[in-house]
């Protein structure tokens, strides 16, 4: 996808020795006619011609295998990722199961991380708005082979930061997230609907609040730092400021709603564990519940959609 197409590129420009493992419809255009990202602002398109394999052989070793796929991918590819024998591994994206997939791939140097990069993938080609930065980081506990990260990365022009707790880190990104998927769906990914309606962005800003509220109160820190502030007046200043540029502009299609609609069991899967997460700890939650509600059958299908104004 996206996220794995802007890495694999921007490695082997920097001449690294890279391998794209890919299946389908999907790996015979990257074999016929290569990797094709276009820019999603300026439209201009880039061509990278990069080995393509279509498994992952259990004696195949590679320096780093970086696995960038959607959260309900995560299981299958674990499983042959287990089976394999490279010693370091990073699970790039949305996941909540951090633990588990340490238990997985116990003996790996395993590490999480999250790209800043949207965009969609189409039939022969990448959409892409990349911003060049990655976090990358430990569960909690564990080694960053900071030197290995640094090889890797360097002269790539990819911003790489280290996070030591990336279990927090991402659970704080799903309880932003998540709230901004529910408006798009309940807006049917016309974001345009709700850049003028301050009852909508409030709604998304107090639904963020509740769930870094619960996320404290468990013993989590919120990351990034600049979110800590979250119960502050100038925390929802910046966040309000950011989702009306979001909505009007094509930013929101770009970064949010194409996500969100080309990934609605994605969404669907990160709603329930953090609604597990939040239950476990009794943590109170209603104005999160009450925009997965008017989000309808996008995020749940036992969910049936209720009126609502935009």
């Amino acid at each position: 996808g996206v996220i794995g197409s802007n890495l694999a590129a921007d490695l082997y420009a920097a001449g690294k020795d890279v391998t794209l493992l890919a299946r389908g419809a999907w790996a015979d255009i990257l074999e016929e006619r290569g990797l094709v990202i276009r820019s999603a602002l300026s439209h201009r398109s880039r061509f990278y011609r990069i080995p393509v394999i279509r498994e992952l052989g259990n004696e195949d070793i590679y320096d780093l295998i970086f696995v960038a796929v959607r959260y309900t991918q995560l299981d299958s590819v674990i499983s042959a990722l287990a089976k394999n024998q490279s010693e370091n591994i990073v699970l790039i994206g949305n996941n909540l199961k951090t633990g588990e997939c340490r238990r997985k791939l116990r003996g790996r140097h395993l590490l999480f991380a999250f790209s800043m990069a949207a965009g969609r993938r189409e039939r022969d080609h990448v959409v892409s708005l990349s911003l060049r930065k990655m976090v990358i980081g430990r569960r909690k506990t564990g080694n960053i082979n900071v030197k290995l990260i640094r090889e890797i990365f360097s002269g790539t022009g990819i911003g790489v930061t280290c996070q030591p707790d990336m279990e927090d880190y991402l659970l704080c990104h799903a309880a932003l997230v998540v709230p901004i998927a529910f408006a798009c769906y309940a807006c049917s990914g016309n974001l345009k609907k709700i850049r003028g309606s301050r009852v909508w962005l409030n709604r998304i800003i107090d639904a963020n609040i509740e769930g870094y509220r619960a996320i404290e109160n468990a013993g989590h820190r919120i990351l990034p730092k600049s979110d800590r502030d979250f119960r502050s007046k100038k925390y929802r200043r910046r966040y309000y400021l950011f989702y009306q540029l979001m909505c009007a502009s094509g930013l929101g299609k770009i970064c949010a709603s194409d996500h969100a609609l080309g990934a609605t069991e994605e969404m669907s899967a990160l709603n329930e564990d953090l609604k597990r997460f939040f239950d476990a700890h009794r943590s109170n939650y209603p104005v999160y519940r009450k925009l997965e509600r008017w989000a309808g059958n996008h995020i749940n299908p036992k969910i049936s959609m209720h009126s609502h104004n935009l």
